[in-house]
């Protein structure tokens, strides 16, 4: 999705929620307001503080319009005013589960945590920046895309936004060590699938000029220029999208070998994002 002038558009939008999962983004906003809206009040009485919240986002399939019902999650960013807290994150981590117990209609919640000056600066502005700008619909607050520049499909955004492969792979092969079984590995599944398609079509982004969100459509970007690789992209996509179904073998092969071979070549096309604190 492009502008007119070439910069990259903002891909999703409220008016786009499907009716099922509108009662879902509506509590989310709600619950937002009511865990980081106000402050805490002193203790040994006297008023609350200022509100932590500074804005509220949705992203992913719900605010674009391709949200499958029992099937999708829901994707929440929560920018505080301040750097998070444990305590920032032992609320969302709280205010997930409450909302996934409460809706069948999504499997999931994610809720990300950031301060408003994480995203505003000169470190984050081709990843945290431009996801909040692209690829985030508001919901609560001030709009940070408003104080952040266009973007445009080039080897920049591409390396700044998924030029740290590698640091995952060594997470996810700790986690597969584990034996993770049940819902832990399905939580698993589905973060190795959508992140390695994701930055396998980050890789071919300055070729192709354009974004999109659609699992299927990164695939194919992708696979037009690695033939050799269309197999395990597309079980990345399916595993992405069912990681019920997804066994320790296919895992294995997506954290084993589609992984490490994607890090590489990412690091010889575009090079390695620069390093966070």
């Amino acid at each position: 999705m492009l502008n007119k002038n070439g910069t990259l558009a903002r891909e999703g939008s409220l008016d786009r929620v499907p009716e099922v999962f509108v009662p879902v983004v509506d509590a989310a906003r709600e619950r937002i307001a009511e865990v980081f809206g106000t402050g805490r009040a002193p203790e040994g009485g006297g008023a609350a503080g200022p509100s932590r919240l500074h804005s509220a986002y949705v992203y992913g399939s719900i605010p674009r319009g391709a949200a499958t019902a029992g099937v999708s999650d829901l994707d929440l960013l929560i920018v505080l005013r301040e750097e998070p807290a444990e305590a920032d994150r032992a609320a969302a981590a709280a205010l997930e589960a409450e909302l996934d117990a409460r809706f069948p209609q999504i499997d999931g919640v994610g809720a990300l945590l950031a301060g408003a000056g994480t995203v505003l600066s000169e470190l984050e502005r081709y990843d945290l920046g431009f996801f909040v700008a692209c690829l985030c619909t508001p919901l609560l607050g001030e709009d940070l895309a408003a104080r952040l520049p266009a973007y445009r499909p080039t080897s920049l955004l591409a390396r700044e936004t998924n030029g740290d492969l590698e640091l995952f792979l060594a997470r996810w092969r700790q986690r597969l060590a584990e034996a993770p079984a049940g819902r832990e590995r399905a939580r698993l599944a589905r973060a190795v699938g959508r992140h390695l398609v994701r930055t396998g079509f980050t890789l071919v982004l300055p070729l192709r000029g354009d974004w999109t969100s659609d699992l299927d459509e990164m695939a194919e970007a992708f696979t037009a220029h690695y033939p050799r690789w269309a197999a395990p992209m597309r079980t990345a996509v399916a595993v992405g999208r069912r990681p019920a179904d997804a066994d320790a073998a296919v895992l294995d092969m997506l954290v084993h070998g589609l992984g490490p071979w994607l890090a590489a070549e990412y690091r010889a096309v575009h090079g390695v994002k620069a390093p966070r604190p």
